[in-house]
């Protein structure tokens, strides 16, 4: 069985579309690999990468992404809705098929001693955590970029990899190990951001909310609009229907109507057989039914 793996590279560029496409041609200059998705949000002011191939090829083209978003972002300047801390913010490496934990931990790692080689500070999260407390990228992230000058004066947040001081032109980043996350966001027609921060609040698993449910409020001036920007961490134990009802329920309870949702980047099929199961009741369907299911083999 040939091994797959993902990875889902989290930029700290949105706005300059020259910047994207040279780090998207960076990427797919790489052999080997599959280019599933390039997602730019000028709001948020990031971009994210996703690619596929084989452990070795995925490897050598964050190696090749990352060289170039080092190269061209420069942190110091750096404005933008949504949490971060580096150029290279977050990147992620998730099993898909034929690969252990083991073997993709090993590949974070590698890629991690890379990057570090580069002069940039770097954490390690989720599986290939080195420390307990840094099994969430929201601990490590607190305080984002403004808060790593102080953060490098303190042994406690001395990095895995690369320099133990703060470099101003790219930040710091945070690589690991991950079950697939759903980034999914519900866009409400309101300008009131308080009423997405207390929306969030109440969804979010940290304030009491929905297990495996991460949430933050943003502001989309392009759109008029005010973001719910969520992560679920583990898609089957909190399924997106769920996620969608519990939002909208509390948007409705502030008088604000849901205008539309996002699904950022890939999205496991398993994880679409609940909405399909949510939305048309049919409980008895399964991914089996869709006939383009039996191309993957």
């Amino acid at each position: 069985m040939k091994k797959i793996l993902l990875c889902e590279l989290n930029a700290s560029e949105g706005i300059d579309e020259s910047k994207v496409k040279a780090m998207a041609d960076a990427l797919s200059m790489t052999a080997g690999v599959t280019v599933i998705e390039v997602n730019s949000d000028r709001d948020h002011n990031r971009s994210v990468y996703t690619w596929i191939g084989e452990p070795e090829d995925v490897l050598a083209g964050a190696q090749n992404i990352t060289k170039k978003a080092v190269e061209i972002i420069d942190m110091s300047v750096h404005h933008g809705s949504h949490p971060r801390m580096g150029a290279v913010d977050v990147v992620p490496f998730v099993p898909i098929r034929g690969v252990t934990s083991e073997e993709v931990i090993d590949i974070a790692k590698r890629f991690g001693k890379f990057l570090g080689g580069l002069g940039v500070p770097v954490y390690y999260y989720e599986d290939a955590r080195t420390r307990p407390e840094r099994q969430s990228l929201v601990d490590i992230r607190k305080g984002q970029y403004e808060a790593l000058s102080e953060k490098m004066k303190d042994e406690a947040w001395r990095p895995d990899e690369g320099p133990f001081a703060f470099v101003p032109k790219s930040g710091a980043t945070v690589t690991g190990v991950r079950f697939p996350l759903i980034a999914f966001n519900v866009n409400l027609r309101t300008t009131d951001l308080s009423v997405g921060k207390e929306i969030a609040k109440r969804v979010k698993f940290s304030s009491g909310g929905l297990r495996f449910c991460r949430a933050i409020a943003l502001p989309l001036e392009d759109k008029n609009m005010v973001q719910v920007s969520m992560n679920l961490t583990n898609y089957e134990k909190t399924p997106i229907p769920v996620v969608f009802d519990f939002v909208k329920s509390l948007a409705d309870s502030f008088g604000v109507t849901v205008a539309e949702t996002e699904l950022v980047g890939p999205v496991p099929l398993a994880a679409l057989e609940d909405v399909v199961k949510h939305c048309l009741r049919t409980r008895a369907f399964t991914t089996g039914q869709i006939v383009e299911s039996y191309l993957l083999g």
